[in-house]
């Protein structure tokens, strides 16, 4: 079938397999060339499939020949329905790993419930006995808790208070100013219960009882900070306590892991487009402004070049640079104060107007729409392709 994207606001409802598939591969391509001295050999990830967790399964494999078991949740194609993109990501991934020889098996279910944790172990038992490094990369909007079938949706709102400022429309270019209504009720601890850290503990308790994880375990889970521009609806809204819920997490675990010197890091990553940063008001004018300055200082960096840095400059180097709370920081270029304060600066200055002069929409554009595997370069989207990919690795 022929494959063009279809958007619904800040949704696109179909994917392209070989787009999707070219940017796995030029993803692998940059990690051949920067391997990681001393990496990882036996790797989970939890949220594999897209974004920062798709990354760091790639830098795990490419960079260091890790053997990797990815789980995600994916809706797999039907005919004449494209898969969504992680699928086509993960599918990829696989087959290119097995062609060059790499040991890559993927779980696809809800990384939240009791069963796909118990699947993911038994895996693990069986085929690597013991993993070296976990990584947590969990973007879901809902969570159902495993041991009270309760079902929790998270929230994005600021607390306290109604937040106004500007946003832009991405598709059509409008800058125009947004209020976002203050949390109520449960939203502060729903949002917790889903994006905290209590699921990543849920799953190193699990994996520690049963002794597969390796002397000197590392687990790295990922967060955001970003700017005083966006705090109030993300840092210091309800995200934001998801995230503090999250980052105290890190230090239980190392607490829990004392016994095989292993640890537990949270990573403060920069802002990307994401298909869950599109959905943020005040996130895409941001990150417009923010790719403009970054790409003229010759500093931009996208979700691998992101993970690379992590491992070689950070995780796998002599010093993690933790910062005053413990965190991994590799979102360093984007918080330096020249940066933040030419954002400011143009952040001031945004219109609709002036948008396409001092900011950089079509760059967002591309990277939201190469989320999906469209706009990549190279590839011929008038022609025919097969909507109906497997996963190669894929455990029944």
């Amino acid at each position: 079938m022929i494959i063009e994207p279809k958007t619904r606001g800040f949704i696109c409802l179909t994917s392209h397999p070989k787009g999707c598939e070219q940017n796995v591969l030029n993803q692998i391509e940059y990690i051949k060339s920067k391997p990681t001295k001393n990496g990882p050999k036996n790797v989970l990830v939890i949220g594999a499939s897209t974004g920062f967790g798709l990354a760091s399964r790639i830098t795990s494999a490419y960079g260091s020949n890790a053997s990797t078991i990815g789980v995600f949740f994916e809706k797999p194609p039907t005919e004449g329905r494209p898969a969504s993109p992680g699928w086509y990501n993960s599918a990829a991934f696989e087959t290119q790993a097995h062609k060059d020889g790499l040991y890559a098996k993927s779980i696809n279910g809800d990384a939240f419930s009791h069963e796909i944790k118990a699947q993911t172990l038994k895996l693990i038992k069986e085929d690597l006995g013991k993993i070296d490094v976990l990584i947590y990369s969990l973007a879901s909007p809902v969570r159902t808790h495993p041991d009270t079938g309760n079902r929790f949706k998270s929230v994005l709102k600021p607390i306290g208070g109604t937040f106004t400022n500007n946003t832009v429309d991405f598709h059509t270019g409008v800058v125009k100013e947004i209020s976002i209504e203050p949390s109520s009720g449960d939203d502060i601890d729903n949002t917790v219960a889903v994006m905290g850290g209590e699921d990543w503990q849920m799953w190193i308790d699990l994996l520690k009882s049963e002794n597969v994880l390796s002397e000197d375990f590392k687990t790295v889970a990922y967060s955001y900070i970003g700017p005083s521009l966006t705090e109030a609806v993300y840092r210091k809204g309800t995200i934001g306590r998801a995230k503090d819920d999250l980052e105290a997490t890190a230090f239980k675990i190392t607490d829990a892991l004392k016994d095989i010197n292993g640890k537990g890091y949270v990573s403060v990553n920069k802002a990307l487009v994401t298909q869950a940063s599109s959905a943020i008001p005040v996130i895409p004018l941001y990150i417009s402004l923010l790719y403009k300055v970054m790409k003229e200082e010759g500093i931009h960096e996208g979700c691998i070049e992101q993970i690379e840095r992590l491992f070689n400059e950070r995780l796998y180097a002599e010093d993690l640079q933790l910062d005053e709370a413990g965190r991994i920081r590799i979102d360093d270029w984007e918080m330096r104060d020249d940066i933040q304060a030419k954002v400011l600066e143009l952040w001031k200055e945004a219109t609709t107007e002036t948008l396409p002069e001092i900011g950089d929409l079509e760059g967002y554009k591309t990277d939201f729409f190469n989320l999906f595997g469209f706009n990549v370069d190279g590839i011929d989207y008038d022609k025919d392709v097969d909507e109906m990919v497997a996963i190669p690795g894929l455990q029944a």
